[in-house]
């Protein structure tokens, strides 16, 4: 009886354990309005951005870069100077939605390098007409946002 009784408490458990998994995987929320004017379009979430030219990452929630500095990763709300004549509307950025990409560097660094050779200029949010990106204060069309919330709001 007690095998039984424990089998059931494991099953129901398990159950328990997917639903919650199920219920974290689906939740994915848009992010549109924390991402910068300089940041690719076509992204509803992200949580980071991979700089491959300066391995560099950004992370959009918190609107910091993240940048390695005599042996450990630094974070600031700017480029240190360095990376002074970096052009971030010009330069290719790849969307990571992993946790702390930064700490898996050697992964990123090694995908990512051909890009910085080869790539296509990415179209930014600063110059999208999509109203979607108005919502974003620095686009330069961000009075118009008004008259498209209710729009978009509801996804």
């Amino acid at each position: 009886m007690k095998k039984v009784m424990f089998l059931s408490l494991f099953v129901a458990a398990m159950v328990f354990a997917d639903n919650v998994k199920a219920q974290v995987n689906v939740h994915f929320d848009v992010n549109i309005g924390r991402q910068p004017v300089w940041g690719p379009t076509g992204y509803d979430h992200v949580e980071y951005y991979y700089l491959p030219d300066i391995e560099c990452y950004y992370n959009v929630t918190k609107h910091r870069f993240i940048y390695f500095d005599n042996g450990q990763w630094r974070f600031a709300s700017q480029l240190p100077d360095r990376y002074g004549n970096y052009d971030l509307d010009h330069s290719y950025k790849v969307v990571v939605n992993d946790y702390k990409p930064y700490l898996n560097h050697p992964y990123y660094r090694d995908k990512y390098r051909e890009v910085v050779v080869h790539h296509d200029p990415q179209p930014v949010i600063r110059e999208s007409h999509d109203p979607r990106y108005y919502q974003i204060k620095e686009h330069p069309q961000h009075s118009e946002w008004p008259k498209y919330r209710d729009q978009y709001n509801h996804r």
